[in-house]
């Protein structure tokens, strides 16, 4: 994951340009979810940014650890309430070790798709599975590829056009990465931010957890639970670290 592409500029309007993320509707049950995983035990967030699900799954009496590779990214997590009581890693997501082991690792809004090769996806399984207690679970949200939508022959699909934001994605099919692109206007000047990501299948995701040796769990369309069919364009997959004999 490019540490430059999330700099201090990015990790200051973060929270602002994510707005729709910290909705009651969508933080509400994720936070939800997570925390009826954790159960009593620990819990550990990959890729916890600036702590837009740590801060109120701790508020919840959770004990709540991150990793975060970004350094601006954590530096507005820790300027947050709370913000002090989260323990932040810094270092990749695919190798770096946080001290203790966890009932619970997580992550999400997409994170995993971040690292841009197959190997680095399935260091991160093998990363959490490291840091799971026997019986612990690891979370990940990730995003369908809408490539059903893809006409044949072009490359691109907009996400979103508005008076202030203009998004779309392209897609590399031999690679299998996307780029989001987004444009936006504040002020007569237009700013520009390009997100690369290597987007992965619900089946890729489950063999990863076997190399892993993780076996699955549970798996949704979003954090409410509603379920899983061909036609969801995300979901909410859960494996489980086999508890000891």
């Amino acid at each position: 994951m490019d540490t430059d592409i999330w700099n201090t500029q990015v990790a200051q309007s973060y929270d602002e340009s994510s707005a729709n993320m910290y909705t009651p509707e969508v933080l509400g049950p994720t936070v939800d979810f997570l925390a009826r995983r954790a159960g009593d035990g620990p819990a550990l967030e990959f890729a916890v940014g600036t702590g837009r699900v740590a801060l109120p799954l701790s508020a919840r009496g959770i004990r709540v650890a991150g990793i975060e590779k970004s350094g601006p990214m954590a530096r507005e997590l820790g300027r947050k309430r709370g913000g002090s009581d989260i323990a932040v890693t810094a270092g990749d997501m695919a190798t770096a070790r946080a001290p203790g082991t966890f009932s619970l690792v997580y992550v999400v809004y997409n994170a995993i798709t971040c690292l841009l090769s197959q190997r680095e996806q399935v260091a991160c399984f093998r990363n959490a599975a490291e840091h799971l207690e026997p019986g612990g679970r690891f979370v990940a949200e990730v995003f369908i590829p809408e490539l059903q939508r893809l006409p044949p022959g072009e490359t691109a699909r907009p996400f979103h056009v508005g008076d202030r934001h203009v998004g779309f994605d392209t897609y590399d099919l031999v690679e299998q990465r996307v780029v989001s692109h987004h444009y936006s206007i504040a002020d007569g000047r237009v700013s520009t931010f390009l997100s690369p990501h290597r987007y992965v299948w619900p089946a890729e995701l489950d063999l990863m957890a076997e190399l892993a040796g993780l076996e699955p769990s549970e798996r949704w369309a979003d954090w409410t639970e509603a379920p899983f069919t061909a036609s969801s364009r995300s979901h909410v997959s859960v494996w489980r670290k086999p508890p000891t004999a």
